[in-house]
């Protein structure tokens, strides 16, 4: 497995090639989840939690001048970090359950493939959570994560080119909740 930067580079800049690449690969389900998706996951948080502890405590995507205790913005921190963990498992299993159904396979690895490589521009983006002022950036970085969506799915779940739209936009529905019920507590 390629560092965790040339992987999320390659990701962002040449999806197609390198989710043909990543469908080769034999990777360990905890190579992913301790050397990808943690550190990027940890990003958005870890944003946040300083954010809010600098700037201040925010309602509605705007930043209040009330100030959070360190120990506010770490438990903060924390809750945020295990959301987005939980995030990338339910949408993990969403896309090996629903695999099936549309002729594809149901396996538990390749589908943390397309979570996690599909969620690099999310948490990249996660670093706009430093203040409110930027929401509208993560936002609008976080839909490249869709399109990855779209890349990775048909190739690394061998779901037939004939019934691949209808499977990818069932999977980009069910990301768009996950992410929605996530970012109701991470983006506020």
């Amino acid at each position: 497995m390629e560092t965790m930067v040339s992987r999320a580079r390659a990701v962002l800049f040449e999806p197609r090639a390198t989710f043909k690449e990543v469908d080769s690969e034999f990777t360990k389900p905890g190579a992913i989840w301790g050397r990808y998706v943690l550190p990027l996951a940890a990003i958005g948080p870890l944003a946040g939690a300083v954010g809010r502890f600098v700037f201040g405590r925010r309602i509605a995507g705007t930043t209040l001048p009330e100030s959070v205790t360190l120990s506010g913005a770490i438990t903060w921190f924390v809750i945020a970090l295990a959301l987005t963990l939980l995030s990338v498992f339910v949408l993990t299993q969403v896309i090996s359950l629903l695999a099936p159904g549309f002729g594809g396979q149901k396996n538990d690895v390749q589908a943390l493939k397309v979570a996690a490589y599909s969620s690099t521009p999310v948490w990249l983006a996660g670093a706009f959570n430093i203040h409110g002022r930027f929401l509208i950036l993560t936002i609008f970085v976080s839909l490249y994560g869709l399109f990855l969506l779209y890349v990775g799915l048909p190739t690394l779940m061998k779901v037939p080119q004939d019934r691949s739209m209808g499977y990818t936009a069932v999977v980009i529905i069910a990301s768009i909740v996950i992410f929605l019920l996530v970012s109701t507590y991470t983006l506020f």
